[in-house]
């Protein structure tokens, strides 16, 4: 299945988090939290302005990115999940 994000939305794919901590206890499912980071997958073509002209997005396809805890909406798509989410919701990009 393919999707096509609308305006300024985005497609996250989430990177999993450690298994283990660096003491090397591991980690338990119930106990671990979805992580904040994760790689671009499609992008929209950006919102519009006021003038009708389309803003060109920041980000791009294959970026890592860091976002908001709770922003988003979780999508799963060919047995993979994946979020959903405005630009304004990317807080930076992992260089």
């Amino acid at each position: 299945m393919k999707i096509r994000p609308l305006n300024d939305r985005i497609l996250v794919q989430r990177l999993e988090q450690e298994e283990k901590t660096s003491g090397g206890i591991i980690i338990p499912d119930s106990a671990k939290e979805k992580p904040a980071e994760g790689k671009i997958a499609a992008i929209g073509k950006g919102k519009l302005d006021d003038t009708g002209k389309r803003v060109a997005m920041e980000v791009k396809v294959g970026d890592r990115v860091l976002f908001s805890k709770y922003g988003g909406t979780d999508v799963k798509l060919d047995g993979e999940d994946y979020l959903i989410m405005r630009e304004d919701d990317i807080l930076g990009i992992v260089e």
